[in-house]
């Protein structure tokens, strides 16, 4: 029996001028860390997420004050989550927020939080 559907979210900030592959490689980090912390809160839905495509979208935030809020969001509701800081090694200063990643976790819950942001 599948249980919710699964996804993860990837929440990057849209006012900082990174080139395409920096943004990738942010968005790559934050499904790694993300995952983990899913993995430890709930193998169940990591390894549904696994088997069914491992869905996930990617949004976007005005700046660093939204990400943030949406950060502390997510851990208030005790959905696994992990905020990306970049170490600062090339585009940007060490220690810049860049990204947020979420889950996977059940869509029904991410949405109720990410429902009114915009594709990146």
């Amino acid at each position: 029996m599948a249980i919710d559907e699964i996804k993860q979210v990837v929440i990057v900030r849209a006012d900082l001028d990174m080139g395409k592959g920096k943004i990738g490689a942010q968005i790559g980090h934050a499904v790694i860390l993300s995952y983990l912390e899913a993995e430890r809160k709930d193998e169940r839905i990591t390894k549904e997420w696994l088997s069914s495509g491992q869905k996930k979208i990617v949004l976007k935030v005005t700046d660093e004050e939204a990400l943030i809020k949406l950060y502390k969001a997510f851990q208030f509701k005790r959905i696994p989550c992990a905020i990306v800081n970049d170490a600062g090694l090339t585009q940007l200063p060490p220690g810049t927020t860049t990204a947020l990643g979420v889950g996977p976790w059940k869509s029904g819950e991410l949405d109720f939080i990410t429902g009114k942001l915009k594709l990146l």
